[in-house]
C-alpha cells in the first residue's frame, strides 16, 4: 500500500491569507460565489443554508475548481435532487462531493458522475450542524471533512478513509481571536497588548505549518498547489 495523501483545504476569504497558505501547502477553498476567490481555486462548496443552484454553477463554470459540493442529502426525498446537482456540477469539476445525511443513503451513491469520481462529504460535528451518520457507513469509499476543528479531523481519520478536508478555524482563530493552533490546542502567542502589527498574519502561518506537520506526523503526503495543476 502506498502513502496516504491529503489535501488540506484553506477557507480564507481574503488574498494575504490564500498567498500564506499556499506557501505553507494548504489549498485554497472558497464558498462560491462569494467576494473574492483566488484564481487557483481547488475547492468550492455551496451556501448549504440559502442553496442557489443556478447562481452556484455559473460561478462553477466561472472558476472551475478541482472539487465541488452540491446540496445535502438531507431526507431520502432530496436524494434525486442531489444527483441533479451532482451531474451538472460534474461538468466543470474532477471531483464531486455527495454529502449523505441519512442512514442507509450511501449505499445508493454511485462511486462516479459520468467521467468524475464521486468523494461523500462529511460534516464534522460543531453548531452549525453534522452528520447523524455512523461512521462504519462510509466503509472505506473515500470521503472528505467539511468544516471542524484541526483536532476533530485528525482524529476522524483514524476511522474514515480521509482523502481531504477544509474548514476556517485557524482562520477565524487568528483573525478574530489571534489563537493558533497545534497539537496540544489552541493557545495565544502575544500577551495581550504586545501583538505586533497585522499579527493575526503571523499567527494564521503557525497553524496552517501545525497543520501540514500534525498530518505529516500522521505518516500522510500532503498534496500542494503544486501537484494540482498542470
Amino acid at each position: 500500500m502506498g502513502q496516504k495523501t491529503i489535501r488540506l483545504i484553506c477557507c480564507a476569504k481574503r488574498e494575504v491569507l490564500y498567498d500564506i497558505a499556499r506557501e505553507e501547502g494548504l489549498l485554497p477553498g472558497a464558498q462560491l460565489p462569494q467576494k473574492y476567490v483566488p484564481p487557483d481555486l481547488f475547492f468550492a462548496d455551496q451556501n448549504w443554508k440559502r442553496p442557489n443552484r443556478q447562481r452556484y454553477m455559473e460561478a462553477l463554470a466561472t472558476h472551475r475548481p478541482y472539487m465541488a459540493t452540491v446540496i445535502d442529502i438531507e431526507t431520502p426525498e432530496m436524494f434525486d435532487e442531489a444527483i441533479s446537482w451532482a451531474e451538472e456540477a460534474a461538468q466543470f469539476v474532477h471531483e464531486v462531493v455527495l454529502i449523505p445525511k441519512v442512514h442507509g443513503i450511501i449505499e445508493r451513491i454511485p462511486e462516479r458522475i459520468g467521467q468524475v469520481p464521486v468523494v461523500l462529504g462529511y460534516s464534522v460535528p460543531t453548531k452549525f450542524g453534522a452528520s447523524e451518520l455512523i461512521l462504519w457507513e462510509f466503509g472505506r469509499r473515500p470521503v472528505h471533512l467539511l468544516g471542524g476543528a484541526p483536532h476533530q479531523q485528525l482524529e476522524l481519520a483514524r476511522y474514515l478513509n480521509v482523502i481531504s478536508l477544509d474548514g476556517n478555524a485557524i482562520t477565524k482563530g487568528a483573525t478574530t481571536y489571534l489563537s493558533a493552533w497545534s497539537p496540544n490546542g489552541w493557545y495565544k502567542p502575544y500577551e495581550k497588548g504586545a501583538n505586533p502589527p497585522n499579527a493575526y498574519l503571523d499567527v494564521f502561518r503557525r497553524s496552517a505549518r501545525a497543520l501540514v506537520e500534525a498530518w505529516r506526523a500522521r505518516g500522510y503526503h500532503i498534496v500542494t498547489p503544486n501537484d494540482v495543476r498542470d
